[in-house]
């Protein structure tokens, strides 16, 4: 389903075409289920395979934590841990942390997965969460982190340009830099600050990572959090009384990871720099 056809399947797990062929035919006997027909475009799921795959994605997940947790058996910290975090978060501010932890821990290995869709912790689809809401699961451990200051943020180049808004009326006259699709937290952000809405952006991205490069491009004014854009002296803070918001920031993990000796040191280092860069 990824890949779309059997030889993209195969390449990716390393299999000839044949070889994966026999297999997944061994599979459709042995579950009574035809899983593909072949079109033109490739290969398409049935329904039965679409009801399957989030079974066959659990297999997969759980298999791959258990290479992880064999492959770092023992008091050494050593072997693998898969650590989830946003795009912004894992390309901005993990990456210093992760050096300094290889740094001390040369025997660890660091999987970074970026995406803004929480990966489920309980399923094993990662080791470790870098989170921006407050973990529900009672089988997950948590540290709360802060709260990270967020506000809007423009260029000097553009504001030299285009000139410093005095107030929200102001930024209409601007060119506003925000989200395509809403979301909770963004529905929830925008009931305090009302102009914030779609149809008022002249660039509109998901990505917060794309966001932060078209306000560092001089495009417009945007959403940011504060401790980025303090980082850059050509960032500058607009309207801080007017935009005031925070982002409660969480470190979480499975709880049966508590004693193992590499996803530990992994947590107590990911919870200690993200403390310090809130701070």
């Amino acid at each position: 389903m990824d890949a779309g056809s059997l030889s993209g399947a195969a390449r990716a797990l390393g299999l000839t075409q044949p070889t994966l062929g026999r297999q997944m035919a061994a599979l459709e006997q042995a579950l009574g289920l035809a899983l593909f027909t072949r079109s033109q475009s490739g290969l398409l799921p049935t329904e039965a395979a679409l009801a399957l795959r989030g079974h066959a994605e659990a297999m997969r997940d759980t298999a791959a934590a258990l290479a992880r947790e064999a492959h770092g058996f023992g008091t050494e910290v050593r072997g693998a841990v898969r650590i989830a975090a946003s795009e912004v978060v894992g390309i901005e501010v993990l990456p210093p942390i992760l050096a300094r932890l290889r740094r001390a821990h040369p025997q660890l290995e660091l999987e970074l997965v970026l995406s803004s869709r929480l990966q489920d912790l309980v399923r094993r689809e990662a080791d470790i969460a870098v989170r921006m809401t407050a973990p529900q699961q009672d089988v997950l451990m948590a540290s709360r982190i802060g709260d990270v200051p967020v506000g809007l943020v423009a260029h000097q180049d553009y504001l030299q340009r285009r000139g410093v808004p005095k107030n929200a009326i102001d930024l209409a006259q601007h060119d506003l830099i925000g989200f395509d699709q809403e979301t909770a937290y963004i529905r929830a952000a925008s009931s305090r600050f009302a102009v914030w809405r779609r149809d008022r952006f002249a660039l509109r991205c998901d990505s917060d990572l794309a966001q932060l490069a078209l306000i560092r491009a001089g495009a417009g004014i945007g959403i940011c959090q504060l401790p980025l854009a303090r980082r850059d002296p050509h960032l500058v803070q607009v309207l801080p009384r007017a935009v005031n918001l925070q982002l409660a920031t969480w470190v979480a993990m499975h709880a049966d990871l508590r004693n193992s000796p590499r996803c530990r040191v992994v947590f107590d280092a990911l919870a200690q720099g993200l403390r310090a860069y809130v701070a």
